[in-house]
């Protein structure tokens, strides 16, 4: 059954990428001979957010280099505009939906039940019972922030330490904690200071806030909150303070500010689940889920411009542990008050 088109036009702005000549893999019978479509809904953040939808955009822009694929974005004005986006995609007979965000949870659903024909790719969210046709894809978001949370106790010279957050989900949490606990690993005598913005789309705000707790002592900050926390990072540029980026290398916003960025790679798991969809062996109705020892989280080269080799060192051993078990990093607050 196919979902009623609603009757009201999207003022998302449609981006089509070129299409490419040939087939995604002459070897997959239902794929031959077609190139096949894939469509991304972005969030209200916008595909230039610096940050989660724009890593997860350029994994798609990839995989469309690399396997002849055609690709759409639309980017969401509003969160109201999500189903009606995702329908515009279906319009166009997409053969696959992208839905960046936990927030498009119910808008998947209703649009894979809708199409039972077409796959679906959730980020960042899950379901108690997953839908056959729909692809859950998770991170680790905990253990890329205990490296910058390594690094921070380590960096830090007021043992005075900041993170903010977006709107406090699970998501965000696991940033927190995981935070939390590479600061505490690295340095006993460090506190971190915690505030929500409520938002994810008010730079203005996380500059405000950035600069309350720059002016209280604070001379690092994490802020896992997408477009609000660009504001942080200006900040940290005017105060001479320090900043971590988030989800991508954001070192380049203020390269003498950014001491490192808790990367989330949502372009890998995008780029991987296209690639697995393509080739055809794609198993839907499972979660995917990426960690340091999946390459799906970590931190970026340009750390080394600002923090010694010997943090650096120090921060590569963790990461043997965590890769091996040996620590299993805090996602949430009764792991981190039973951490160590």
């Amino acid at each position: 059954m196919k979902f009623k088109k609603l009757a009201a036009l999207s003022t998302a702005v449609i981006m089509s990428a070129s299409m490419l000549v040939g087939c995604g893999n002459s070897e997959t019978k239902e794929n031959k001979d077609k190139t096949l479509k894939i469509g991304m809904v972005a969030d209200i953040g916008g595909i230039n957010d610096e940050s989660f939808n724009q890593s997860a955009w350029e994994g798609l822009q990839q995989a469309e280099k690399d396997f002849g694929i055609e690709v759409k974005v639309i980017e969401s004005k509003q969160a109201s505009e999500y189903l009606q986006n995702m329908e515009s995609l279906l319009d166009e007979d997409v053969d696959m939906v992208i839905g960046v965000g936990y927030t498009m949870k119910q808008d998947i659903q209703t649009q894979a039940e809708n199409y039972p024909d077409k796959q679906f790719v959730l980020i960042d969210e899950t379901y108690d019972t997953i839908p056959e046709n729909i692809t859950p894809v998770l991170f680790r978001e905990n253990e890329a922030a205990y490296l910058t949370g390594l690094v921070a106790g380590k960096m830090t010279k007021a043992n005075n330490i900041g993170f903010i957050g977006g709107i406090q989900t699970p998501v965000v949490s696991k940033f927190e904690y995981g935070y939390k606990a590479g600061v505490k690993e690295a340095n006993e005598k460090a506190t971190v200071n915690v505030q929500y913005a409520g938002t994810f789309s008010d730079a203005a705000k996380g500059k405000s806030i950035a600069n309350q707790m720059y002016g209280n002592g604070s001379d690092i900050i994490l802020a896992a909150a997408g477009g609000t926390g660009l504001g942080s990072i200006e900040s940290a540029k005017e105060q001479n303070k320090y900043a971590i980026g988030v989800d991508r290398d954001q070192s380049d916003l203020a390269p003498k500010n950014v001491l490192t960025s808790a990367l989330k790679k949502v372009n890998v798991g995008v780029y991987d689940t296209v690639k697995e969809f393509v080739e055809g062996k794609l198993i839907s109705g499972q979660e995917k889920v990426y960690g340091l020892k999946e390459d799906g989280v970590g931190i970026p080269e340009s750390t080394k411009n600002l923090v010694p080799q010997d943090i650096i060192d120090y921060v590569n051993s963790m990461i043997e542990k965590v890769k091996s078990g040996e620590i299993k990093v805090p996602a949430t607050e009764d792991e981190l008050k039973a951490y160590k």
